[in-house]
């Protein structure tokens, strides 16, 4: 479909375009099921055919449990799963005009399947990734035409989270830039858009939220279900840091924060935990192994946590202020806007409120204190304060939003 094609009446024209997803996992599955909702055909491709069996049965248990929770009728839900083709070979992406990759967090892997699909789709089709930490640039450098590639990450469950992060290349042409965001938008979905760094905003800006949680539970300042307890009950979180990483994977977790450590040259602040690392490689993966942080077999004992209010403060200030530094420092590198830094957090991760409003209301001057004291105390770089944070405080203004 040419450019003049997809233009009508100077607005995208988004709704005939067919869909191409490959990996028929928990993800792909789940952005095909957006995609088949706003209108689209889609061909969903795994080169596993039990995995493609199961994502189908699966696809059917969710849209029959939505007709029965009364928020689709039955012939929406069958005119959805109508649209949604289950496909073993490549050839059938031969007329789609986009396709989202949403396999295993493997650059060399992603790069082949990209520049086996060159050969069979159009000249004009976009050719997305859903990665969540892997540079675009990459991924884009490894084709003949690296102009037509884009990073559209979304977050699990795609059917329920808003959130959408939309990462250009330096190669990403404007015109697959402006209809990659406006085709995800035509969906529903929310639309950030953020640098090609490791971790983009979300997982960049997320990362203390774990690392400084194990630090803390490392020290022995506190135990998993009192962290836990605090960040929820005084820090408002809708999940601990140990309920989420259990909740993702321990493995999966591991992984993310190992490639944005070593892609950010081994920087301190994104150092990943032998403690996690261990439980990787035990297999205490989390809720899917029935064994991580917590135990969840059927007669494990529940864990109570220590609810001293003063020392879950304590917790919950280390936490938060590490991640207000990372949320700053986002900003001053120019990774994404003030605006969609906090959109990212509170709709991406559900945080909340938005980081840097958060700074704002606890006194950007009492941030830099904090992350100092810490410094001081710990002589690692993992603690050091954002040059936009120090810039601030030394020009006495209070204000990150504008």
């Amino acid at each position: 479909m040419s450019n003049e094609e997809k233009m009508v009446n100077g607005q995208w024209s988004m709704v005939n375009v067919k869909i191409g997803i490959i990996g028929s996992g928990s993800m792909g599955s789940g952005i095909a099921q957006v995609a088949a909702t706003a209108g689209h055909e889609v061909y969903l491709y795994d080169n596993n055919p039990a995995a493609l069996t199961k994502a189908r049965e699966k696809l059917l248990k969710i849209l029959n449990r939505l007709v029965e929770k009364g928020r689709m009728t039955d012939p929406e839900a069958k005119a959805i799963f109508g649209r949604i083709y289950y496909m073993d070979n490549l050839s059938a992406f031969g007329d789609c005009g986009m396709i989202i990759e949403a396999i295993i967090e493997n650059l060399d892997i992603k790069k082949k399947v990209f520049q086996n699909l060159e050969s069979i789709v159009p000249e004009d089709c976009i050719l997305a990734s859903n990665t969540s930490s892997l540079s675009i640039a990459s991924i884009a450098g490894a084709l003949e035409k690296p102009s037509r590639v884009i990073g559209i990450h979304f977050f699990n469950p795609a059917p329920l989270m808003k959130l959408v992060e939309i990462i250009p290349a330096i190669q990403t042409d404007k015109n697959v830039l402006d209809y990659s965001k406006s085709m995800i938008d035509s969906w529903g979905k929310l639309t950030v858009l953020a640098k090609d760094t490791p971790g983009f905003i979300v997982n960049r800006i997320a990362r203390p939220f774990y690392g400084e949680s194990i630090r803390i539970l490392e020290e022995g300042v506190a135990d998993v279900a009192t962290i836990d307890w605090a960040m929820k009950e005084i820090g408002g979180f809708r999940m601990g840091p140990f309920e989420l990483m259990d909740y993702i994977g321990n493995d999966v977790n591991y992984t993310v924060t190992e490639t944005v450590f070593k892609a950010f040259f081994y920087d301190p602040r994104y150092k990943p935990s032998f403690t996690q690392k261990r439980l990787s490689e035990a297999g205490y993966h989390g809720r899917k192994a029935g064994k991580g942080y917590y135990d969840y077999s059927e007669n494990a004992e529940k864990r109570a946590p220590n609810t001293d209010k003063v020392l879950g403060q304590k917790i919950v200030d280390r936490v938060v202020v590490m991640l207000i530094n990372e949320a700053i420092d986002a900003l001053f590198l120019n990774i994404a806007s003030a605006e969609d830094i906090e959109t990212a957090m509170t709709k991406g991760v559900n945080y909340p409120k938005g980081l840097l409003a958060w700074a704002e209301g606890k006194g950007l001057e009492n941030c830099l204190a904090q992350l100092d004291d810490l410094y001081d105390l710990y002589r690692e770089d993992r603690y050091r304060a954002s040059p936009l944070l120090r810039k601030k405080v030394k020009e006495s203004a209070n204000n990150l939003m504008i």
